[in-house]
């Protein structure tokens, strides 16, 4: 019998998710169902029993949902744990919850392997204080960057993660408009601005000729981030489709026990 898997956010109609996980499935011969589920907050917790009651195996999971769905979990891995937030349920036949994030692995592969970033002794500013910076600080921290800053909305919010991960590295924290006028040699968009057609207000003295800029948002068409970035004199920049198909192969290799080959999806996916 094929095995239901998915992925829940709000908005979700965006998500190439279940493109993604069809073309794994193809390709390793797993027999794997997979579809895009519309989830407002108020009812993320009984949409979770509703999908698990079901029959689904597994969901990915979207904005804005990670770090609730980590607090509605069973049980969390390490990296879902230290992150406070996860992008990947493993449901069992009783309903039990196991949560795991594998945004940190997904961005790191992307960045390193395929992109070719250099990361230690990188100054690294991420401009969002939500989820998925959560999932994407370790793995960062860990990389060995000369410095790393957390720039955000309410600066109330990248303190309190800044404070949450201070025993892995130091993190600076503040607010978008406090960010100095000097360029950072890498800057990663966390926020959901682009959702809406935005970006965030920091200073264009952050983005200077040496400066590379990855989005952790996607679009067929482009995201705002990175036409601003490239407007900006931006050495490159990137949309997160890496990243998205990266963490993908994980969550798929988590469920199903087979890890697929990346490059031919990376491949069908916009540049």
């Amino acid at each position: 019998m094929t095995d239901r898997y998915g992925v829940i956010g709000h908005p979700i109609g965006h998500s190439k998710s279940p493109v993604i996980h069809r073309l794994f499935a193809e390709q390793t011969g797993e027999d794997i169902s997979y579809e895009a589920f519309d989830v407002a907050p108020g009812e993320l917790a009984a949409r979770l029993g509703d999908l698990a009651a079901a029959g689904l195996r597994g969901l990915n999971v979207t904005v804005p949902h990670k770090e609730a769905v980590a607090r509605l979990a069973d049980q969390l891995t390490d990296r879902a744990h230290l992150a406070g937030a996860a992008n990947t349920l493993i449901i069992a036949s009783d309903g039990h919850l196991d949560a795991d994030n594998t945004d940190g692995v997904g961005l790191l592969t992307d960045l390193t392997t395929n992109l070719g970033v250099a990361l230690k002794g990188a100054r690294i500013l991420i401009l969002g204080a939500g989820g998925a910076t959560r999932g994407i600080l370790p793995v960062l921290l860990g990389s060995g960057p000369a410095e790393l800053c957390i720039a955000n909305r309410t600066v109330e919010r990248a303190r309190e993660v800044a404070t949450h991960f201070e025993r892995l590295g130091t993190i600076a924290a503040c607010h978008f408009e406090e960010l100095p006028a000097a360029p950072w040699d890498l800057v990663i968009n966390a926020t959901a601005a682009g959702l809406k057609g935005g970006v965030p207000p920091v200073p264009e003295a952050v983005i200077g000729p040496d400066t590379a800029c990855y989005d952790l948002s996607y679009a067929m068409a482009g995201t705002p981030f990175v036409g601003w970035a490239r407007r900006l004199g931006a050495r490159r920049a990137w949309q997160g489709w890496g990243m998205l198909v990266e963490q993908a192969a994980e969550s798929f290799f988590i469920w199903r026990g087979v890890r697929p080959d990346t490059r031919p999806v990376r491949e069908k996916l916009p540049a």
